[in-house]
């Protein structure tokens, strides 16, 4: 008897009467005998069957048995392998091993686990040389980790397909994965809009490779106030058109228009209308300053009352405070825990060296960010920061800017005083 006979003696042993470990080892060698393999396919334990499903050296017709598995995991492990078999195709995979890699393919495409279809969609994303009936199929999939690989990178996809598959309604998450795929051309662009999901149309604006008509921009500018998570990539969209960068001025964040207000690639007619935005926008606050203290004058203002009981004004208590040294977090706190506004607005006012509209414009704003930026400038610590946001800056605690590490400044000296000096100090 030859070695090679003795060899394949002793797999037949090992197939038919070794322990499990024996028989996943043997299920795992490429030097088998395919009939030897065949027979392991259909052995009573998976982690042998997930051997066999796993390793190339297996014939056909195991492959066959084992797309039919009851075991999820062995199918699993024969997607994986055909996964790895698609690079060795030819560009028509129309010799015989080819299109058995594509039968297997579309079967394992329709498997009942979603686990296996995942990943022969991961497999095909951006493949083009298996069927597009298959890529159709796998777009539409009820599940996002199978539809998404094959919606945002697969070139057999066309825009007929992109536009039916939007109007469908599909899955939540399927449309922004559309709106991430290269090259977005303006008609998937105007359908993606037109379903107002506002997660696919945020990723729409961050691509940068997406084609977006001026008409259909302009309509996502007018949504736009109310949708926060558009506001940063409207920002920094390219190209951004004159009339929607004045409108995106008019609303977004202070932070997001010192960005808007300082690119340097838009074109100067551009940047003129956004700077004409901010000021209108200023002035507007400024304004609306003056008609809320003439309001609050005409209501109530006890600290003025007791101010006017001891022969002074918000005012000359402030600057009497200075001379004597005593103006500080101290007496800050002390006219806060009073309600005196006027004497806390006087205050921040010498203490930061601003104006007193200024502190009236960013109290006006309800910006954490100025009134952060404020007590910075004034010398304050950042917990009597938090306590001016909410107590007299109108901000909600929940929308405070917290302390960093519990004590610091979260904001960099920069952006603070960037802060300032948008609102007029």
């Amino acid at each position: 008897m030859s070695p090679g006979d003795t060899d394949y003696e002793q797999a037949k042993r090992l197939a038919s009467g070794g322990d499990v470990y024996a028989r996943r080892n043997l299920a795992m060698r490429g030097d088998v005998r395919p009939e030897i393999l065949y027979y392991l396919a259909e052995d009573k334990a998976p982690e042998v069957r997930r051997a066999i499903a796993g390793n190339e050296a297996t014939p056909y017709q195991a492959d066959e048995l084992l797309l039919r598995d009851r075991d999820e995991a062995v199918r699993a492990e024969l997607a994986q392998k055909v996964a790895r078999l698609l690079p060795g195709l030819t560009a028509d995979a129309q010799d015989e091993a080819g299109k058995r890699v594509i039968a297997m393919l579309e079967k394992l495409a329709r498997d009942e686990a979603v686990r296996v279809r995942a990943v022969i969609a991961e497999a095909v994303r951006s493949v083009d040389n298996v069927p597009p009936e298959m890529i159709k199929r796998l777009a539409r999939d009820a599940e996002l980790i199978v539809a998404s690989p094959v919606l945002r990178f697969s070139p057999l996809l066309t825009d007929d397909d992109l536009i039916d598959i939007i109007t469908a309604g599909p899955a939540s998450g399927a449309l922004a994965a559309i709106a991430q795929r290269r090259d977005v051309r303006a008609r998937v662009s105007d359908a993606i809009v037109a379903a107002d999901d506002e997660p696919a149309v945020a990723a729409l604006l961050a691509n940068k490779s997406a084609q977006i008509r001026e008409e259909t921009l302009d309509l996502i500018v007018e949504r736009a106030p109310k949708r926060a998570a558009w506001h940063e990539p409207l920002v920094r969209r390219p190209t951004l058109p004159a009339r929607a960068a004045q409108r995106i001025a008019s609303f977004i964040t202070e932070s997001l228009l010192g960005i808007l207000k300082g690119r340097e690639d838009l074109p100067r007619e551009t940047r003129d209308k956004v700077a004409a935005a901010i000021t209108q926008r200023l002035e507007a606050a400024e304004k609306a300053a003056e008609a809320a203290e003439k309001a609050s004058a005409k209501t109530a203002a006890p600290e003025a009352e007791e101010e006017k009981e001891e022969g002074e004004t918000a005012e000359e208590k402030v600057t009497r405070l200075k001379k004597e040294g005593k103006l500080d977090e101290d007496a800050v706190a002390e006219a806060l825990d009073a309600g005196q506004r006027a004497f806390v607005r006087a205050a921040l006012a010498v203490m930061a060296e601003v104006r007193l509209e200024v502190v009236d414009k960013i109290l006006q704003a309800r910006s954490a960010k100025g009134v952060t930026a404020l007590a910075w400038k004034a010398g304050l610590p950042m917990r009597m920061a938090v306590q001016l946001q909410t107590r007299i800056g109108g901000i909600s605690p929940r929308q405070a800017l917290p302390a960093r590490g519990g004590k610091d400044y979260p904001l960099s000296p920069d952006e603070m005083t960037w802060q300032i000096e948008f609102f007029g100090g």
